[in-house]
């Protein structure tokens, strides 16, 4: 059975695999409405298909988030759909683990920065401007920085430097939402089991050098995560949370 539904309206990014799929899937079995962006069309029904009746409220829109074009498309469904915006789960991302720093290629710095840093801001800039002008005024933003906006793995400059990037972000949407009643947040996640991570049951490469394997926690607490994070008043916010497998090496990384 669908969960009643509240009234609200989310938008979550990278929503046909991982992370994003998971925490659009939470939300629909919630109550809320969901816009589901990603850059295939296939997998993000596939999310929709797996919320049962639940997907009923859902809007999948493939969607490259680096194109302000493509964003702008998004929104525009979104407003005739739905009619506003209450949450945003900026989640669309990038890595190209394993490249020493010497080796890795122009292309594809730019591809990372363009999907994790330039698609974060178009999504929550759109969004913003939606916010704003929508009654009653104002929404909830969540950056997803990554425990690598704090520490970062080897051979991950691009990763990295982009999350370290986000949390900036973060805080100037938060600052700058303050009149609108828009809040922003920052989800830092680490080790959820997802296909992206499955290479940490191989082994991954530490500090100094060794390949360790490293415990990795259910994804299904991210979702757990936003929407407690959600859960408040717009005039409270998680400024930023972290939630990872309690054992992964990150307090005492290095």
């Amino acid at each position: 059975m669908a969960a009643q539904h509240t009234g609200r309206v989310a938008l979550v990014t990278g929503a046909g695999t991982g992370i994003g799929r998971s925490v659009a899937l939470g939300l629909l079995g919630a109550g809320y409405s969901v816009a589901l962006a990603g850059r295939r069309q296939e997998p993000l029904d596939e999310t929709v298909s797996l919320a049962g009746a639940a997907g009923a409220q859902a809007l999948p829109v493939a969607t490259d988030v680096a194109d302000p074009a493509g964003v702008a498309a998004l929104f525009d469904a979104i407003r005739a759909r739905f009619g506003r915006i209450d949450l945003v789960f900026n989640n669309a991302g990038l890595n190209a683990p394993g490249t020493p720093f010497e080796d890795l290629s122009y292309e594809k710095w730019s591809e990372i920065v363009g999907v994790n840093l330039t698609g974060s801001f178009l999504v929550a800039q759109t969004a913003f401007r939606m916010m704003k002008e929508q009654t009653p005024q104002g929404g909830r933003i969540i950056n997803n920085g990554s425990i690598s906006a704090h520490a970062p793995r080897p051979d991950s400059a691009p990763y990295t430097a982009t999350k370290h990037a986000v949390t900036g972000l973060t805080k100037s949407i938060s600052l700058d939402g303050r009149k609108y009643d828009i809040a922003c947040g920052q989800i830092d996640i680490g080790n959820a089991a997802t296909p992206m991570t499955q290479r940490m049951q191989r082994g991954v490469k530490q500090a100094d050098g060794e390949v360790k394997v490293e415990p990795t926690m259910d994804v299904d607490n991210v979702a757990t995560t936003i929407l407690f994070m959600d859960s408040l008043p717009i005039d409270a916010n998680v400024q930023f949370v972290t939630v990872m497998a309690t054992k992964m090496p990150f307090v005492g990384r290095g």
